[in-house]
């Protein structure tokens, strides 16, 4: 199931990356501790996560994972990991990532080759055009089922899941603000448990949620 790379001399190198490169040539110059993603053939590093954007992305690795581990439905991962949904679209770098265990076949080494089941972007303020616009429509067009698009400084959630049509539809959630993953059957979150501060305590949230 895993792929391993071929290495070359350079690789992990994180100086500044080449003007132009191939996708396989760019998996083979970041390292594990090199944040960017690939788009068009350009390197776009990212900056580093605020305080919250860190405590928001654990939180809810947190949650899914103990929710996908309970009932064993697949793998969770945070960043930094790489995910390309097609040959011709980008590499990109998820907040959060959950592949199916009907798909765990797409993880390779360093990155998942195709869409995951469900994709978390926490928006930062130099990033918000691209999560909420650029990637909607990568997603959209590389399949992935359902993303979630987090803004902390806004205090705006917005849920895509993708329809028979192959568009992406906001689903609200409902007038308790509770949002009901359609990718993870029985998972509710809670808009508000979101902009806590502090973020609930995870035990709490799965009593809530009925999982202990």
């Amino acid at each position: 199931m895993v792929q391993q790379l071929q290495e070359r001399p350079d690789a992990g190198r994180t100086g500044s990356p080449p003007l132009k490169m191939t996708y396989e040539e760019f998996l083979q110059w970041a390292d594990e501790d090199t944040w960017a993603e690939w788009v068009d053939g350009e390197v776009i590093l990212l900056s580093p996560a605020s305080l919250v954007h860190q405590f928001l992305d654990t939180f809810l690795l947190n949650l899914l994972g103990f929710f996908i581990s309970f009932h064993d439905l697949g793998v969770v991962i945070g960043p930094p990991f790489q995910m390309k949904t097609g040959p011709n679209l980008p590499g990109c770098e998820p907040d959060v990532i959950f592949v199916a265990r009907e798909h765990l076949d797409r993880l390779r080494d360093v990155y998942l080759d195709g869409p995951a089941d469900l994709v978390v972007e926490i928006v930062s303020p130099d990033s918000r055009t691209r999560d909420s616009r650029n990637k909607l429509h990568e997603y959209e067009q590389g399949g992935v089922p359902e993303y979630w698009v987090l803004d902390p400084v806004r205090r705006e959630a917005k849920f895509y899941q993708l329809g028979d049509d192959g568009i992406y539809h906001l689903v609200p959630p409902d007038e308790n603000g509770i949002y009901q993953s359609a990718v993870l059957k029985g998972l509710r979150v809670k808009v508000d448990w979101l902009w806590q501060e502090p973020l609930p305590r995870l035990p709490d949230v799965l009593r809530e949620l009925g999982l202990i």
